[in-house]
């Protein structure tokens, strides 16, 4: 192992030598000890250049050779159909087929322009199409702004620009342009927006502290109208912890329509104090959206029963280490983290700030929904009821 000092930088051959490392199946700790650095600098490096570029491979016997351009080009000339060309190539009629409309059908097709054609087709790397101001970059930058994911504004453009192809983009173009240094594609700080607010995914690790509490409902016993999400009111419930454990926000979920509700906590999230914060936002909703409850068994739920004979609102307990029967709820939780990261102390937090923040959340396209928000998916259900 080469000596380095604190001070060092890698120089140009140090580089080769990680990317021929990684590419040859060494973990960033064997990589970075072989080179003599630490193995964050390999991460920043990767993620400074957008990961490993790809080996130069040959051209795959998947694809057609010039010399089968050619016999294509004799038999589209001579007229023949496409099942008789490939059947002389030993190829499947799709693949001619293909080939022959990608350089502009029967009456352009030549070999040497097929050939032309699929090697700029191939080439690597892509003009990415947000590389310059457009009005689709705007969409995509006012999308982040908002917090929105990449696949709910790739999917949103979609929706909103059906007759303008143009103005579409995958979700995989826009999470390149940001992650991409060398693209430079959308503005950095953007990146900052995005839910996990980093470039490489964490293995996360929930640590739940429960608690035995007297009199549970389990969740076996919830109606089968609030199992298959067909009615709206019926509520999945948890908390946000923040530092050291001594903060805390609650959270509401609607199942049927995704919709949240905050619980301002500011004095503690003592059985009490979740009791008093559920009961003043629970009745503040009409009584027919008003249905169930559904939470873990931790401590702060102690005071259920009452809660129930305050509200009308029955409480459903779900089993031990089974996060996913509240699987909104989860989900939920897991986007709030971009407003309330871990470490952060929430008790500072106003009710107006919290409100806000359900705001914004609840005006994100979903996925689960058909791409429609749950503020408008929750309207509608009360429209109907």
């Amino acid at each position: 192992m080469r000596g380095r000092g604190k001070a060092a930088r890698l120089t140009g051959e140090d580089r080769l030598e990680i990317r021929r490392r990684v590419i040859a199946g060494e973990t960033f700790e064997q990589a970075a000890l072989a080179i003599g650095c630490s193995k964050k600098s390999i991460q920043r490096l990767l993620v400074k250049t957008g990961g490993v570029a790809p080996r130069v491979r040959p051209r795959s016997p998947l694809r057609l050779s010039l010399q089968e351009r050619e016999e294509v080009s004799r038999g589209v000339q001579a007229g023949e159909s496409m099942r008789a060309i490939a059947r002389r190539l030993g190829r499947a009629a799709s693949t001619v087929s293909r080939d022959v409309a990608a350089t502009g059908g029967r009456r352009k097709y030549r070999a040497w322009r097929a050939e032309e054609g699929a090697a700029r087709r191939a080439r690597r790397p892509k003009h990415c199409k947000l590389a310059a101001s457009s009005p689709l970059r705007d969409e995509v930058e006012q999308g982040l702004a908002r917090r929105w994911s990449p696949q709910q504004i790739a999917a949103r453009l979609r929706s909103d620009f059906s007759e303008q192809p143009h103005m579409r983009v995958s979700h995989e173009t826009i999470y390149r342009s940001l992650f991409v240094q060398a693209r430079g594609a959308l503005r950095k700080e953007l990146a900052a927006c995005l839910r996990t607010g980093r470039t490489q995914r964490r293995p996360s690790k929930r640590n739940d502290v429960g608690g035995q509490l007297r009199d549970m409902v389990m969740l076996s016993q919830r109606p089968p109208e609030a199992e298959d999400r067909a009615v709206v009111g019926h509520w999945e419930g948890d908390l946000i912890i923040g530092k050291a454990g001594k903060s805390a926000v609650g959270t509401l979920v609607e199942r049927h329509s995704r919709y949240v509700m905050l619980l301002e906590l500011p004095h503690g999230r003592t059985a009490e104090r979740v009791r008093e914060a559920l009961t003043v936002q629970i009745q503040r909703l009409p009584e027919h959206l008003r249905r169930s409850l559904t939470w873990d068994q931790g401590k702060e739920m102690a005071e259920h029963a009452r809660f129930t004979l305050d509200t009308q609102v029955q409480v459903y307990f779900c089993d031990p280490h089974s996060p996913w029967q509240r699987g909104s709820n989860e989900n939920t939780n897991g986007l709030l983290r971009q407003y309330f990261p871990k470490g952060v102390d929430l008790s500072a937090l106003s009710g107006k700030q919290l409100d806000a923040i359900a705001n914004e959340l609840n005006g994100r396209p979903r996925q689960t929904l058909a791409w429609r928000t749950p503020a408008e998916v929750f309207a509608s259900a009360v429209a109907t009821t």
